[in-house]
């Protein structure tokens, strides 16, 4: 920190009061997007042979892919030089498509609760700007397309930015006009989408680029956009996602780990360590529950989530050694693998209840496992 000599003291002073320098006056969560740094995979680091739709790795982030090609999507070290970054998330082609049909389709995305966008006042007549900003990387230069889609009101604005230089990497911006047509629903259910296209066929890239808000219409979406599964050799990164109001990008907002973690785990948390993908053979976090059976077999217990989730979440249960669906259970005696089941009704988006069948009634046992939750958009 700097210190003010006298006279630029006295220079800032007027009457009885001191006007300081402006440092960092930025809002705080003013980034729309969670997991922009790409810092948090509970999932795993790295999955292969991805031909179809789903989260991978990187917390919050979904590609589509519809037969374009076969990629490998992890998180990366690769990152932009002095900008705090240290992870970025990478998606390598190791099965090009250097013809795709017609409705083929390959993109990352980010989806938004409804209730976390109500500052942006869509269909009102004070609706506010968004601007993307980014940094980028991949060899296969050209032009890009970013599209935002309402899912309340099925409208939709895309527009383009291009990768200058092969392998480098580029901060890219993009402001989005304000629109003042279809509000969002205030409630926890998806309203809007970020898309990074990555590919497309002609049902996506056949009309005309849509650079204002419309009603969507396929073939406007991704005019322009290159194919990034032409070649095995093509390889793309992205990191310092952020998603703002306003009509001028500010600094990426960097926030604790600890921080990004909660925010991720609305949506999906497990009980393994970090480092550790669900489905692994490890004891490391499972959980070792005591208890009485009941009537019918079951051992039944309640577990508080780290987080109030989104929603009631989907369930996987794991043993230790990595067997889907079940828990190891002990009682007098015995044991061995048996299925665990989510208790209809009980189980929340605060708690999950279970119960696990041990093999006898009235009787006094132990259960282990380990589960994943998942409530995402």
């Amino acid at each position: 920190m700097s210190i003010l000599k006298v006279d630029e003291l006295q220079s800032r002073t007027s009457g009885n009061r001191i006007t300081l320098p402006d440092v960092n006056n930025y809002p705080p969560y003013r980034n729309l997007i969670i997991n922009g740094d790409m810092s948090i995979a509970q999932r795993g680091t790295s999955q292969a042979s991805i031909t179809s739709n789903g989260y991978y790795t990187v917390d919050r982030w979904y590609i589509g892919n519809s037969n374009l090609g076969t990629f490998t999507m992890s998180q990366d070290t690769d990152v932009p030089t002095g900008q705090g970054l240290a992870k970025s998330l990478k998606l390598d082609c190791t099965t090009a498509d250097a013809s795709p049909s017609s409705s083929d389709y390959l993109f990352l995305q980010t989806k938004f609760e409804g209730q976390n966008l109500q500052q942006i006042k869509k269909g009102t007549s004070n609706a506010e700007s968004l601007t993307l900003s980014f940094w980028v990387k991949s060899n296969k230069t050209g032009t890009y397309i970013a599209e935002l889609f309402d899912t309340d009101n099925t409208r939709q604005i895309s527009q383009s930015y291009t990768i200058n230089s092969a392998s480098t990497w580029e901060k890219k911006t993009i402001t989005f006009a304000g629109d003042t047509t279809g509000t969002l629903n205030n409630d926890n259910g998806e309203s809007f989408r970020l898309f990074f296209h990555l590919g497309a066929g002609s049902a996506f890239t056949s009309g005309t680029l849509s650079t204002t808000w419309t009603s969507s219409t396929n073939t406007d979406r991704a005019v322009g956009q290159v194919n990034l599964a032409d070649n095995t050799a093509n390889e793309w990164y992205i990191t310092g996602v952020q998603l703002e109001v306003g009509t001028s990008a500010t600094p990426f907002e960097h926030i604790t780990f600890d921080m990004n973690l909660l925010r991720c785990q609305r949506y999906y948390h497990k009980t393994y360590n970090l480092s550790d993908a669900p489905a692994s053979n490890t004891f490391t976090g499972h959980l070792d529950i005591s208890g009485f059976s009941d009537g019918s077999n079951n051992l039944l217990f309640a577990i508080p989530h780290k987080v109030r989730m989104r929603t009631t979440p989907t369930v996987t249960y794991y043993t230790s050694g990595g067997t889907s669906g079940q828990w190891y259970y002990g009682r007098n005696g015995a044991s061995g693998n048996s299925t665990a089941t989510s208790y209809s009704g009980r189980t929340a988006e605060n708690n999950l209840s279970t119960y696990v069948n041990i093999g006898a009634s009235w009787t006094g046992g132990f259960v282990a496992g380990h589960y994943t939750l998942d409530a995402e958009l």
